[in-house]
């Protein structure tokens, strides 16, 4: 005879199941909806993947805007830790204001580097912000892949380029303490390229002075200047002396 809870011989009777198969149907159910969408979502994304770091084919010429999408900026795929050259510079965006002062004078505020406002925000942070890491960096490439090496413009995406970094410009130096209710009315930004010295043991010898790219002073239009400050600035639209004077 068989007692309860024990099957033939006295052996123990075993579950009725394991795994998905031990819960009930309905979450039976709800657990392979879930499983199906993220195998969906795994292989869609290694399509992406595959496709946007495959040579250009058919595939990326008809559909390259809806890779570009699924990949940027989250799944951004960068191979320079693999290449036989490393880049062996630190490039950081620096930025000066000309501002109003009493009496309608005008001053021009030292050089601020942004890159290390950003490298601050980022240490000790294990999850940093993607506009930490990447906004001035992207900015930056937008400007210069738009302009001739002379700082001109190639159509409206130039153009565009130039709103984006004004824009910027004056988001950073909004949050500056000693620079708050300032009447800024030209900014002026350069990157600045400081080669990587090489370590200690090496032999190598390389250049350690840094080298600096002076963008173009830039108006500061109404447009630019960050969400709610809608001081009045009358004659922001008129040049400022130094641009009167050439």
């Amino acid at each position: 005879m068989t007692s309860a809870g024990t099957g033939v011989r006295g052996v123990p009777a075993g579950p009725a199941g394991s795994g998905i198969m031990a819960l009930s149907l309905p979450y039976q159910v709800v657990a392979a909806v879930a499983l199906a969408v993220a195998g969906v979502f795994v292989c869609v994304h290694l399509a992406m993947v595959f496709l946007h770091v495959a040579p250009s084919n058919t595939l990326t010429k008809r559909h390259g805007q809806a890779v570009d999408d699924w990949i940027y900026p989250e799944f951004e795929q960068n191979w320079k830790l693999f290449a036989p050259n490393p880049l062996q510079q630190n490039v950081s965006v620096e930025v000066r204001a000309e501002i109003v002062t009493a009496g309608d004078g005008r001053r021009t505020t030292d050089w601020i580097d942004l890159t290390a406002q950003d490298t601050a925000a980022i240490r000790h942070n294990p999850l940093p912000s993607h506009t930490q890491q990447n906004e001035l960096r992207r900015a930056v490439d937008f400007y210069l892949n738009s302009h001739s090496d002379d700082d001109r413009p190639n159509g409206t995406r130039g153009h565009l380029s130039e709103e984006y970094m004004r824009r910027i410009a004056m988001l950073r130096l909004g949050g500056i303490a000693s620079l708050e209710g300032a009447d800024v009315r030209r900014v002026q930004l350069r990157a600045v390229t400081r080669p990587v010295p090489a370590p200690r043991w090496s032999t190598e010898k390389n250049e350690v002075t840094p080298s600096y790219r002076d963008l173009p002073w830039w108006k500061v239009t109404d447009a630019d200047r960050p969400e709610g400050d809608t001081r009045s600035r009358a004659d922001a639209a008129g040049p400022s002396r130094g641009e009167a004077g050439r």
